[in-house]
């Protein structure tokens, strides 16, 4: 297989991470995700992370070249592309080794790096179809921008066959001043409109945010949560910012300029978003998982079992759930 050994490299600084949670500590005080696909597919299924070669207008010139302020020079990918494998080799050398590791063979094929839904239709209708032409795929998921989906490109990803499609897209926050500040090229009107037009196609929307942007109280974290709980969303990840080693924001944290949350006020801010949060909407993540050699700051987002059993024991103890001060039921 072409790249193979360069693949098993990279992927070593990937490891299978555990799924199992403290058993004194109950799994059911947030929708998640884990919880949702057992019920929905009856077993174990697994998100396989694939690198189509995609950019983002934030990088090649149309918006910027310089990427979000947080951005890493991967796009958040495993770089398997730039190794040289195609789509179908990375599934099948992934869904080997994760289905030998977790006893599954249901997977869902998440195109991750960068905005895959940049560029020319003709390209969206090419990379669905190889979608469509994985072995044994349960379901698809791709990352992408709100400003890199039009109505072509949704009416494209909607008829692909699947009956479960997620489109992941960044929004960090719903504060425009903050989308200026961190660079992101798109207001929250574009991502709200994004949304609608995606739900009024059948497909499932997870919003991604930040909580610890540069000039952001806890108030405006939550406030972002607040208007996603107005939008048709189906899912959400919660991130904690950190600082990427070649990212636009390591320069700003060397000099002092950013100085990131701690892991209690992280944890803090992710249970009240949690409580505030509406109860249908899936969580699919609930901190950030960056690779070792990325990170820079700050030390605790290393461990992110540690920091999501903090989280657990913390909802546990203070008897927090989702949805508990949702303010429109």
């Amino acid at each position: 297989m072409v790249g193979a050994s360069k693949a098993a490299s990279r992927l070593r600084a990937f490891p299978a991470k555990s799924s199992q949670i403290d058993p004194n500590v109950s799994p059911f005080r947030f929708n998640s995700l884990s919880v949702y696909l057992r019920s929905k597919y009856g077993v174990r299924v697994r998100k396989i992370p694939l690198d189509a070669g995609s950019t983002c207008p934030n990088r090649d010139g149309l918006l910027s070249r310089s990427g979000c302020v947080f951005c890493n020079p991967s796009g958040s990918g495993t770089g398997l592309f730039d190794s040289g494998l195609s789509l179908s080799e990375q599934w099948i050398f992934l869904t080997r080794r994760l289905g030998r590791k977790y006893k599954t063979d249901a997977f869902w094929a998440y195109l991750q790096s960068f905005s895959n839904t940049y560029g020319p239709l003709s390209r969206v209708r090419r990379l669905m179809g190889e979608l469509a032409g994985l072995p044994g795929v349960r379901l698809i998921g791709l990352g992408t921008r709100p400003d890199c989906l039009d109505e072509e490109k949704l009416r494209c990803i909607a008829d692909c066959g699947f009956a479960e499609v997620w489109l992941d897209i960044g929004l960090q926050s719903a504060n425009d001043r903050t989308l200026q500040r961190i660079n992101r090229g798109h207001d929250f009107a574009c991502f709200a409109r994004c949304v609608d037009r995606a739900h009024a196609r059948g497909l499932f929307v997870c919003a991604h945010i930040m909580h610890g942007l540069p000039g952001e109280s806890d108030a405006d974290f939550l406030e972002t949560i607040n208007q996603v709980n107005r939008l048709p969303v189906t899912g959400i990840k919660f991130h904690n910012l950190f600082v990427a080693k070649g990212s636009p924001l390591e320069p700003i944290w060397r000099s002092g300029g950013y100085v990131p949350p701690t892991k209690d006020a992280y944890v803090r801010a992710v249970i009240a978003g949690l409580e505030l949060l509406r109860s249908d909407i899936i969580v699919h993540r609930l901190n950030a998982d960056p690779l070792p050699d990325e990170l820079l700051a700050p030390r605790w987002a290393r461990d992110k079992r540690d920091v999501l059993d903090t989280l657990r024991r913390r909802m546990e103890a203070e008897d927090a759930r989702q949805g508990r001060n949702f303010p429109y039921s």
